[in-house]
């Protein structure tokens, strides 16, 4: 156990979580760098560097700062908040098949910003106030529906598929019924594409998930309190109502975040919590490696859908395969401890 004292603070890290949030942040790195080097015009990591050191202009910069870069960013800050927003629910409901895709949340968001594409016509900044409000009308509608005498885990994932079901017939039917120019352009941004991300997008992006991530960290010491039971969590002073609440909000409002920026992009917040913990051999996924976690499976996936696959591909068809294939690992497993 690694302890930092400063000023009267002091924090307790296991060292093999901080070997491993190490381990994943040079991984991170690495993909980075061969992501800026890769597409039409090959470049060199001193290349690479030297642009991102602000010694190269021209054309080798252009690429590697205007183009290239705000690519990565988004996959990295969308990545680690998708991760984040998985590691709040599955240890909010104590179960490794808490995911907002699953329990409705992400197809809340996604029926928000097609009503604003489809309807309104909205601008960007609608887009981003349409995939919030969609994400949090159905948190609530699912809260609601699963509130009998307080919340629990189990129920509350039964209520949200039922009602994710009932939002993806929702936005297929507002897709076929809208003009075809506009139908494709919505059913393309819904398969979740990082194509087209500007820096005022990941700046914009970027500053509403950090500050979620400042309120996830505030949250997340009732939240390991929480998973002790809920009677345990008000024996030691924790809001109960109240903490879970707030937990919900910022995972919901993450999510929404990285919908409204760059359509649905799934399973990272399945897959994320589960490698982050099995990695640092804990009970539960910490919220430092479950970031880093998604944001290595992000920048992957966009790193596979543009360079490996035989045609460039939106990077949430390569999550969905990666994290449909280990969804059906994880239920195989629970089959077979249940025999």
């Amino acid at each position: 156990m690694l302890v930092l004292r400063r000023r009267g603070v002091a924090m307790r890290l296991e060292w093999r979580t901080v070997v491993v949030c190490a381990a994943l942040a040079i991984a991170v790195a690495c993909i980075a760098v061969l992501a800026l080097m890769t597409g039409s015009l090959r470049l060199s990591p001193g290349d690479v560097l030297a642009a991102l050191a602000g010694g190269r202009t021209g054309l080798v910069r252009d690429i590697v700062v205007e183009w290239r870069l705000p690519r990565v960013a988004a996959a990295l800050v969308f990545g680690a908040a998708l991760g984040v927003s998985g590691a709040l629910l599955q240890s909010l409901l104590r179960n490794p098949l808490a995911d907002p895709g699953i329990i409705g949340f992400t197809q809340g968001s996604y029926t928000g910003a097609l009503i604003v594409i489809l309807i309104v016509n909205g601008t960007y900044w609608q887009l981003v106030g349409g995939a919030l409000i969609g994400g949090l009308a159905s948190a609530v509608v699912v809260y609601l529906l699963a509130h009998r005498r307080g919340v629990q885990g189990f129920r509350l994932i039964i209520v949200g598929i039922g009602v994710s079901a009932m939002l993806d017939s929702l936005n297929t039917w507002l897709i076929l019924k809208a003009e075809l120019d506009r139908a494709i352009a919505a059913a393309a941004w819904g398969a979740g594409s990082l194509n087209g991300v500007t820096w005022a997008q990941v700046a914009f992006g970027g500053a509403g998930i950090a500050v979620l991530l400042v309120l996830a960290g505030v949250l997340s010491r009732p939240m390991q309190q929480m998973e002790l039971g809920d009677d345990a969590a008000a024996s030691q002073g924790v809001r109960v109502a109240s903490a879970r609440l707030g937990l919900i909000v910022v995972a919901v409002a993450l999510t929404a975040t990285v919908t409204a920026a760059s359509g649905p992009i799934v399973f990272i917040s399945l897959v994320a919590p589960q490698i982050a913990r099995r990695l640092a051999r804990t009970a539960r996924a910490g919220l430092a490696p479950a970031a880093l976690v998604g944001a290595l499976l992000c920048l992957a996936a966009d790193f596979i859908a543009q360079h490996l696959a035989p045609t460039p591909l939106p990077v949430g068809i390569i999550t969905v395969m990666l994290g449909g294939g280990y969804l059906g690992w994880l239920l195989l497993i629970e089959a077979r401890r249940r025999l």
